[in-house]
């Protein structure tokens, strides 16, 4: 997101990214490929001793709160040489974690789009492995600290604009800030990457296709269940699950106990072309994931032309309506695979139906999601923090060492 969008946003603005050092290589190497006018890069490192924080599930936002102090006195230094017109903070994507530059420098400021406050619906968490259901528990624990940071509260009273993730995120905003919340996913594709195609299921032979990490937040074996309710009246239909994950050997197993292995096939990560070629090949996209805040295949999923199976949850229940898929309540595990089961019947014995939501699902990618449709958005959230001080940054030029417009930092 934070690469598409510094691309496209330096088109009409001048920039200032703030990022860790540990991107530099990447970053300068696909500057010399692809260089980007009006793009200043820096990069803030973390103490050695810092750095193995990030190999522990949970330190690394601690260790990414740190990183944004010290990001801020590199800020506050620049900011008296250049002059920001606005600060924009895009990622660390947390609605729950504190914008150290957005509550401390006398900037406009906008944040986001944030997510974070979406859970693991109650009835779903019971059936986790204990250790996923403790971090779980650890997750709600660190948001209510974080929330109660002094510099959280700062930062959200002085953000203009609050960009959000999903749904949850928006309605977990006290109402004081609400009123200058905005949805906006964390997700888009490019314009290339719009390629529907008119793949039909042969002979019966309906695909069904899922991807992501195999771990029991992506609800893999929800999605296996579900499938195995429709397999036994469609022989010939086939799901591929795309992934790795330590949830593999269990998914196997579970695949043996429901009587489907020689209809279901693990496949393990693939280059993201093969990916999008994989999904332009398949009849249906199935995401049955219990917390997502993004939830990116279903977006490439529906810029290939496929209708979606997935759960009214966080970033999923945001890119899907009725038009282009079903979206199935999660109130409890086995409600959720009835329904799942009962939408990929649906879909497997209509193929007019799989057809006009693909093509839906394939025209609100590209009216929605795509890349520069999404910087549009961010634009006009630039000029409403701008303009309400005075300034027209749409109409304006602005040189190199005047008046900038920031946007930052980029982790």
């Amino acid at each position: 997101m934070a690469w598409n969008l510094v691309k496209r946003l330096s088109r009409k603005h001048s920039l200032w990214v703030m990022t860790l050092d540990r991107n530099r290589e990447g970053i300068e190497a696909e500057l010399e490929r692809n260089p980007i006018q009006n793009v200043q890069v820096v990069y803030v490192g973390l103490p050695a001793w810092l750095r193995p924080l990030e190999r522990f599930q949970g330190l690394f936002q601690l260790q990414a709160y740190i990183w944004q102090w010290k990001a801020y006195f590199v800020a506050r230094k620049l900011h008296r040489r250049v002059g920001f017109d606005a600060f924009h903070h895009l990622t660390y994507e947390n609605d729950w974690m504190a914008s150290i530059i957005g509550a401390l420098l006398p900037v406009p400021y906008l944040r986001g789009p944030a997510g974070g406050a979406h859970r693991v619906p109650k009835h779903f968490l019971r059936q986790f492995p204990a250790k996923s259901r403790v971090w779980e528990y650890v997750r709600v624990g660190m948001q209510w600290l974080f929330r109660h940071d002094p510099f959280f509260l700062i930062s959200q009273e002085r953000a203009e604009v609050l960009l959000m993730a999903n749904q949850e995120a928006l309605e977990a905003l006290p109402g004081r800030w609400r009123k200058k919340a905005q949805l906006l996913s964390v997700n888009g594709i490019s314009s290339h990457e719009l390629s529907p195609s008119e793949q039909r299921a042969q002979n019966g032979r309906l695909t069904i296709l899922s991807a992501g990490r195999l771990v029991p937040l992506k609800g893999f074996d929800l999605a296996l269940r579900a499938f195995a309710r429709i397999a036994e009246q469609h022989p010939k239909a086939r799901f591929v699950i795309v992934g790795e994950g330590p949830e593999l050997d269990r998914l196997v197993n579970l695949r043996r106990e429901l009587g489907v292995v020689t209809q279901v096939r693990f496949e393990s990560w693939m280059p993201r072309e093969r990916l999008l070629a994989d999904m332009r090949c398949c009849d249906v996209f199935l995401f049955a994931s219990v917390r997502d805040g993004g939830g990116l295949v279903v977006v490439e999923a529906m810029a290939a032309g496929k209708p979606i199976v997935c759960l009214d949850l966080g970033g999923p229940g945001l890119h899907i309506n009725n038009y282009c898929g079903f979206k199935i309540s999660a109130h409890h595990p086995d409600q959720a695979v009835r329904d799942l089961a009962a939408a990929l019947e649906k879909l497997a014995s209509d193929p007019k139906l799989r057809a006009r939501l693909g093509h839906a699902a394939f025209e609100r990618a590209r009216d929605v999601y795509d890349w520069d449709r999404v910087t549009e958005r961010v634009i006009d959230a630039y000029d409403e923090i701008v303009n309400c001080r005075g300034t027209g940054l749409r109409e304006s030029r602005i040189a190199p060492g005047k008046r900038q417009l920031a946007n930052g930092p980029v982790i």
